[in-house]
């Protein structure tokens, strides 16, 4: 079987934890401020991690799993 290679989009919104995990940033954070709340814009500063049934599918793009 061939190598896969690594999705270089993939692999520059994710980032990989110790434990396998995939964090992301949240989207909505670019323009269109003025209308969020600052509760909003604060939450979508953070990373939160990647739901565990597209984990996979991201790990393989990434070349990690």
């Amino acid at each position: 079987m061939t190598k896969v290679k690594t999705r270089k989009a993939v692999k520059a919104r994710f980032k990989v934890t110790a434990t396998g995990k995939l964090l992301m940033s949240h989207p909505g954070k670019r323009h269109i401020l003025t209308k969020k709340s600052s509760k909003r814009k604060r939450q979508l500063r953070k990373q939160s991690v990647v739901n565990k049934a597209q984990t996979k599918t991201y790990a393989r793009l990434m070349g990690v799993a």
